[in-house]
């Protein structure tokens, strides 16, 4: 009989941190101590907090251990699984102010990280199985596809989406009700549903993490919109960089279909539906629901012009509903638990929650899923646990490529789709990256806008001409060769892109630019006028100097320098033996290394 479960965390995150060694190491441990019958081992999705991983927690009692090496297996079945006595050292015990500990152990959802968040989306995710559809079926699986099949209407099922609330999750924000209404009303011997699971800005893992740990609920909410629209086929679009992904996705629609829960008949009711999975290359722009039915169709991903829209005229010229993967992990819960469920969380205008991918300059990186209308404070310094380092929060990137810097003073504005947009950024897909203050702003409009010049397509000249002209300015400005009629220059290119591009790629390209240079405008005169980098970072515009007095003489920094860039002078400080050094600045590359090697802290850059 098993009195205990050992859950590990298989998601992307952990396995590349080791967390997959685990299991054999596992049962291996547990059949020395006679435990195998007693334990079970189950590999879970993603638990969110990819900076602790590997990740364990051993249930009943829930104890939740971090940083798990196969070293610490043994440790862990001899002490707390036979024994009962928790491994302290490896526990996690961030715990929030009013967190209830019962013999030392403490709630997940009483934890620092979890205690303010809502897990909707990503309610499975780290809790069951991913490749055992009975696990999900336990967890009331399916159970929404079967109400909506033998209680409700196609139109009722879509008043239920719509009075939710529900907005598209991959960026726009539109209301999923109403666009699964527009691909209802259009009359078509064949429609389709479309899963987009490309995910392609830079620092967001979110839809990987769901497809990772809880792929049948994509599966039966694309089935579901499948029968709300009259539709009797799908496509998942995934990008072929997520193996783990895609090989969960491929076994729940191979369970599924074994299970009668798609293909014909489904549950009796005459209603057929069937998913086919297609691996995108990595492309940027098939993001955008045109391109991205573009390349499933077999052609080269780019946008196609609207109108006709895709409910009218989308994949193979047939009517199409697309949303991206976490839009569809909400439709089961919306379904079994009723409009007023989803509704009551967040604000008037956005409602529910919204997952976000942690990264940067954070203490605690990972998934996180709050309410619309939690603050940007709290996200970053309650449930990311703050700046590390001592340093200042400086900056947040929202939405990726698309969106736009949140400085310090803005750190108290709710994340919802409006309140974003008045500030000049957006929720986007949910990438969230902290900047600190050694990040230099005008260096982060570069590294985006770089992005999007190697993603755009081409098709459009004010996109593949426009951004690259574009970064040329920045490139100019970082090397200390910019003008202030470039930085007027800069702004103008920025809003003709914006306003003559194709689609979004390239009208959000200049959202980063603009964004940084309306908040920061100082950084970017400084690098303009003053030919310095405020934060140290543009290469071309620092100069690292040797503090003569604080030098002891060592030579490390001369013996290490690629260079020859550092001598010895003939000058002995007050107190020290030897002389000290001094740097060539036309001689020096500006890498750092002898900053980096300088144990007396003698050298510094401006």
């Amino acid at each position: 009989m098993v009195r205990s479960q050992v859950l590990i965390c298989g998601g992307t995150g952990c396995t590349s941190s080791g967390s997959k060694k685990l299991i054999p190491e596992f049962e291996k441990q547990l059949a020395a101590n006679g435990l195998e019958e007693e334990v079970k081992i189950v590999r879970t999705g993603c638990f969110g907090l990819c900076e602790l991983g590997p990740v364990v927690i051993v249930y009943p009692d829930g104890t939740f251990y971090s940083r798990v090496t196969e070293g610490d297996v043994a440790e862990i079945v001899s002490e707390h699984l036979l024994k009962g006595r928790v491994v302290e050292r490896l526990a996690y015990t961030d715990v929030a102010e009013d967190a209830k500990i019962e013999n030392g152990n403490v709630s997940l959802n009483d934890t620092v990280f979890y205690a303010k968040q809502k897990r909707v989306a990503l309610r499975n995710c780290g809790v069951i199985n991913p490749e055992s559809i009975d696990e999900y079926i336990a967890m009331d699986g399916y159970a929404a596809l079967g109400k909506v099949l033998t209680e409700m209407t196609p139109e009722e099922v879509i008043k239920v989406v719509t009075d939710s609330g529900l907005r598209g999750r991959g960026g726009a924000g539109f209301s999923t009700g109403k666009k699964w209404f527009f691909a209802s009303q259009y009359k078509a011997d064949q429609k389709y549903v479309v899963c987009n699971a490309d995910e392609g800005d830079p620092g967001a893992f979110m839809d990987r993490s769901i497809l990772e740990g809880d792929p049948h609920c994509i599966v039966e909410a694309m089935a579901i919109c499948g029968y709300a629209i009259g539709a009797s086929e799908g496509y998942v679009y995934v990008r072929a960089e997520y193996p783990i992904a895609v090989q969960r996705l491929q076994k729940a629609i191979k369970d599924a279909r074994e299970y009668g829960l798609l293909g014909e008949d489904i549950f009796g009711t005459g209603f057929n539906f069937d998913l086919h999975i297609r691996l995108g290359a990595g492309a940027f722009v098939c993001g955008e629901e045109t391109a991205l039915m573009t390349s499933i169709e077999g052609n080269r991903g780019e946008p196609r012009t609207r109108p006709p829209f895709p409910a009218e005229k989308g994949l193979f010229g047939k009517p199409t509903n697309n949303n991206n993967v976490e839009t569809y992990a909400n439709i089961p819960q919306i379904i079994l638990k009723g409009a007023e469920f989803f509704n009551s969380m967040g604000t008037e205008t956005s409602k529910g929650t919204k997952v976000f991918a942690l990264g940067g300059k954070i203490k605690h990186t990972g998934l996180v899923e709050i309410p619309m209308g939690t603050t940007l404070r709290e996200i970053v310094e309650d449930i990311g646990g703050g700046v590390p380092n001592g340093k200042k929060f400086k900056a947040a990137q929202t939405g990726g490529p698309s969106g736009g810097c949140i400085p310090a003073e803005f750190l108290d504005t709710p994340i919802d789709y409006e309140s974003l947009a008045a500030i000049g950024s957006i929720v986007g897909s949910g990438g969230l990256i902290i900047m600190d203050e050694d990040n230099c702003m005008v260096d982060i409009a570069k590294f985006f806008l770089g992005f999007t010049v190697d993603e755009s397509c081409g098709k459009c000249t004010p996109c593949r001409v426009g951004t690259k002209r574009l970064y040329e300015i920045l490139e100019k400005i970082t090397s200390g060769k910019g003008t202030m009629e470039d930085l007027d220059r800069m702004e103008e290119l920025c809003y003709y892109i914006k306003n003559n591009s194709l689609c979004a790629l390239g009208q959000t390209a200049p959202n980063p630019v603009l964004s940084t240079y309306l908040r920061f405008k100082d950084e970017y005169i400084a690098h303009v006028r003053d030919k310095k980098c405020p934060a140290g970072v543009c290469k071309d515009l620092l100069t690292f100097t040797i503090d003569r007095d604080a030098c002891i003489g060592c030579g490390i920094c001369a013996r290490n320098c690629p260079a020859g860039a550092i001598s010895k002078t003939d000058y002995v400080a007050p107190g020290h033996k030897l002389p000290s050094y001094v740097i060539d600045p036309e001689k020096c590359v500006k890498c750092g290394v002898c900053m980096g090697n300088c144990k007396k802290k003698a050298i510094s850059k401006k």
